[in-house]
């Protein structure tokens, strides 16, 4: 019998683990990987054959995924014994197109670390030990099917001992396409040293000891280290970094060192000790040890566990590990551009001699009841698939911010990993390279693109250079078939969409939206009513701007800023000042009259200062009017005009705070309603930026649950533009089938 299995299965010991099915039973055959997977030939008695192939379905190796198994007969060949063989040796019959899907890179698993750490081991504190049950695997893959040759391992020569591992069925490290060892891998290096150490890991471990800023060569790129306690070492990479706020994220050597930093649930855990082990945003410990400048004014620590062995080797107590690049460049990968980009940030490299093919900046991921939901979607998930109804191939081009792109093939949605900021030529550069890699990867040719509406997004003006057919999908529309796609659900749904500013269907900036809307189209329902954005931009780095957009009286401490009255001059007569619907903009302006930010250093900032302020304890709402019928509008100016009542008054902040944003839950209970009235729907999904708000969505789900809707949140790709992409996938496919 003929057998093809498709899905997850090259890079993750499925071969071996055919092997050991297959002679467990007294099989005889053989496997090989191809270009579409993973092919089987299996002969012998009709049960045995039978248990074996439900065994390939329900018992395949842990980072395996098995999407489709299927059968066909053969003429029996009497072979003896049952063979793995090399992906050119093809037994089977592959399909005319590639489709292999490559695995996601995997943190060292336990078998590997105890070989690190035995002295009896011959990888006894080698760096880069690994076995087909971890390791790296998207990052150092450069084309299918997943073989050594095909990989940035191709230039190290197996040794006897690794080759007769890879050989030997019995092996964990049979068919393992990156196995090595200290006599044939690679090997690190520190940089510069008069003299290379005898361990170049622990003498980078007594720089850190120093106070010594060190660029670490990871498995996706390039990180900077340093002491997460010292206060001189994390105050001099912010400065090199040109990092004034952003939370750095913090790497520690086990969870007992997480615990004393913060509190830890049982869901968070799993995500930090898992194999995919993103930055999880934790709820910080008042007294952490911790250096003031890694994480100022936030609540919140974003906290992982080392994930290759170098990290093992390396981290003995809290590192700062942030991305090695300068702020709003793409993560450095690549060994030359490191020493040239990140000389002046780092004292010292901890560099190594394997190639890194795709560059990967950590996930970062949240929990929400239980749940992942994810903030960056990168290493350690990209490229694993999002199924989707199948279609014609697309490319979907994605956002300007926190960009990815995503290309679709029978049914399945390969989301990118982490691309960033359309901003400059290095991040575009990347996303060009990107999209290359994986139409290669995938084998896909794209009959269709699919684009932000928003004429000045680079990623929009990559689309329409492709001279392809393309179809535009609006902002906010595209959040909300993100989070359909997500879940699996084709819609119609109530449709909220709460963000920064997406370009709307009536030129208008968008971004406080109520939609009914499905995979093939939306209508706006109600929306936020637009007030202006003065400076426009400048609005953005600037919340006492939409303060004076929302006509704050001028006695208020916010409005002694210089400039004010220029600025509410420029909103009153619409001069420079495009209007918005958005919700993010209007949590900016809460924030400046409350005096918790009035210019921000990175995106949202105002706003997760504003969240991090607020009473968890208190039950008060204000209320927001809600006018209209067909089309209705939310009065955003009615909260505002509250917030500056209980200012006046002397409420506290953190009351205040609270009272705003259970307004904001309010108003999705009440938005939802009303339109579940008028068309009967009672399924609400909940996405944009600014549902990463915990306190929001924990209040905005309970209010719906209570009044009866089912709710939808996202759980596999973030609710941010870093899901845009899978949205627009989602769309271009429902309106092309």
């Amino acid at each position: 019998m003929g057998v093809r299995v498709e899905g997850i299965v090259q890079g993750v010991g499925f071969r071996p683990f055919v092997h050991g099915l297959a002679t467990g039973l007294g099989l005889s055959g053989l496997v090989g990987n191809d270009a579409g997977g993973v092919f089987i030939e299996v002969e012998g008695a009709p049960g045995a054959v039978g248990r074996f192939l439900d065994g390939l379905r329900t018992g395949p190796p842990r980072l395996a995924v098995v999407d489709r198994v299927t059968t066909r007969d053969l003429e029996t060949r009497g072979r003896g014994g049952f063979a793995i063989v090399d992906s050119a040796a093809t037994g089977g019959e592959a399909p005319g197109e590639g489709r292999a899907l490559v695995s996601w890179d995997s943190a060292t698993c336990d078998d590997c670390l105890r070989e690190l750490h035995d002295p009896a081991d011959r990888r006894y504190r080698y760096p880069f030990i690994n076995c087909t049950g971890c390791g790296p695997r998207f990052t150092i893959v450069t084309d299918v099917p997943y073989d050594r040759p095909r990989t940035t391992m191709a230039g190290f020569a197996m040794c006897g001992p690794c080759a007769a591992e890879y050989a030997d069925p019995a092996d964990r490290r049979f068919h393992a396409q990156p196995v090595c060892c200290p006599a044939c891998g690679p090997s690190p290096a520190l940089l510069p040293a008069a003299a290379p150490p005898d361990d170049p890991v622990a003498a980078a471990r007594a720089l850190l000891a120093d106070g010594a800023v060190l660029a670490v060569k990871g498995l996706g790129g390039y990180h900077l280290a340093a002491r997460a306690a010292d206060e001189g070492a994390v105050a001099a990479l912010r400065a090199r970094k040109h990092r004034a706020a952003k939370p750095f994220a913090v790497m520690v050597p086990d969870m007992a060192a997480a615990r004393a930093l913060c509190v830890i649930d049982a869901a968070e855990e799993g995500l930090l000790t898992g194999p995919r082990r993103p930055i999880v945003l934790a709820r910080r410990r008042p007294a952490a040890p911790l250096a003031a400048a890694v994480a100022p004014g936030n609540a919140a620590l974003g906290l992982m566990l080392p994930y290759t062995p170098l990290h093992h080797l390396l981290v003995t107590e809290p590192l700062v590990m942030t991305s090695g690049n300068v702020s709003d460049e793409p993560i450095v990968h690549r060994d030359d551009d490191a020493l040239k980009r990140l000389d002046g940030i780092a004292d010292a490299f901890l560099v190594h001699d394997r190639p890194i093919h795709t560059p990967a900046d950590d996930s970062v991921v949240r929990v929400f009841r239980g749940r992942p939901l994810p903030v960056r979607r990168s290493r350690g998930y990209a490229p694993e698939p999002v199924p989707i109804p199948a279609g014609p191939p697309v490319l979907a081009c994605g956002a300007e911010l926190k960009n990815t792109f995503c290309l679709t093939r029978d049914g399945q949605a390969f989301l990118s990993h982490h691309i960033g900021d359309l901003e400059n030529y290095e991040t575009l550069r990347a996303y060009e390279d990107g999209i290359a890699h994986f139409r290669r990867l995938f084998d896909v040719t794209p009959e269709l693109l699919a684009h932000d509406p928003h004429p000045e997004y680079l990623s929009t003006k990559y689309a329409l250079e492709q001279h392809l057919p393309v179809i535009a999908v609006q902002h906010h529309h595209a959040h909300i078939a993100s989070c359909l796609a997500d879940n699996g659900v084709p819609g119609p749904v109530i449709g909220v969409a709460f963000d920064g500013t997406g370009f709307g269907t009536d030129g208008t900036l968008w971004g406080g939206e109520f939609l009914v809307a499905d995979l093939h189209g939306f209508e706006r329902a109600g929306h936020l009513e637009p007030v202006p954005m003065p400076g426009g931009a400048a609005a953005v780095r600037e919340p006492w701007r939409m303060a004076a957009a929302y006509g704050v009286p001028d006695d208020l401490p916010v409005a002694r800023r210089p400039g004010w009255d220029t600025v509410a001059a420029m909103a009153r007569r619409r001069v420079n000042a495009p209007l918005t619907s958005s919700m993010g903009r209007l949590f900016d302006a809460v924030a400046a009259v409350l005096g918790v930010r009035d210019r921000v250093h990175y995106e949202g900032q105002a706003a997760i200062e504003l969240e991090q302020r607020a009473d968890p304890s208190e039950p008060a709402a204000y209320r927001a009017s809600i006018n209209g019928t067909d089309r209705f509008t939310v009065t955003g100016a009615d909260l505002v005009e509250a917030v500056v009542a209980d200012v006046r008054a002397n409420v506290p902040v953190p009351l205040i705070a609270a009272r705003f944003h259970n307004a904001a839950a309010a108003l999705v209970v009440d938005a939802a309603t009303r339109i579940r009235d008028t068309t009967g729907l009672g399924t609400v999904a909940l996405s944009g930026g600014v549902f990463q708000n915990m306190f929001l969505l924990e209040r905005a789900v309970s209010g719906l649950t209570d009044a009866g809707f089912d709710v939808l949140t996202h759980h596999r790709v973030p609710p941010n533009d870093g899901g845009i992409s899978l949205g627009q996938a989602a769309v271009a496919t429902a309106q092309f089938t």
